[in-house]
């Protein structure tokens, strides 16, 4: 396993979402990552009908078996309307091309490609989303405890 860095600079983080921005599914997945905080795993794992209409993301975290619910943000809810318009509640949210889900691979050369195409020369991976929100997390609330209880730890 290899360490992965945040993307700590603002703009790189922009000229990442300015790459993906050219597929809506890579936008939203990355978008995901870096808003909610959730490990790959449990990104790939999401429904269609786990995000429509909702005001709050609820799963159980493949990785701790613990139960999570946390608030859609503004910049994801249209993302979501926009992104599940005439898919079954029953779909996988992230698809491939031949309508399989998504599997972590595609996920890391997607936030890897990216990366690269957006001049950002640190080590990245797929967790590097998580440091990012990790990261953000960190600038708002300064005590470790407040974070601690806000990432189920």
């Amino acid at each position: 396993m290899t360490a992965v860095e945040p993307i700590r600079n603002i703009n790189d983080l922009k000229k990442v979402e300015d790459v993906l921005s050219k597929n809506e599914r890579d936008l939203l997945f990355f978008t995901v990552g870096t808003n909610c905080g959730l490990r790959i795993s449990d990104i790939l794992s999401l429904n269609v009908g786990d995000v429509r209409g909702k005001s709050h993301i609820q799963l159980v975290e493949k990785k701790t078996g613990k139960f999570k619910k946390f608030p859609i943000n503004a910049k994801l809810k249209p993302m979501f309307e926009d992104f599940t318009k005439g898919k079954k509640a029953d779909e996988p949210l992230f698809k491939t091309i031949f309508q399989h889900r998504l599997e972590r691979v595609a996920a890391y050369y997607i936030i890897r490609n990216a990366c690269e195409k957006a001049g950002i020369e640190e080590k990245v991976g797929t967790h590097t989303i998580i440091i990012i929100k990790n990261l953000r997390m960190s600038r708002c609330f300064r005590k470790c405890s407040t974070i601690q209880v806000l990432k189920s730890h």
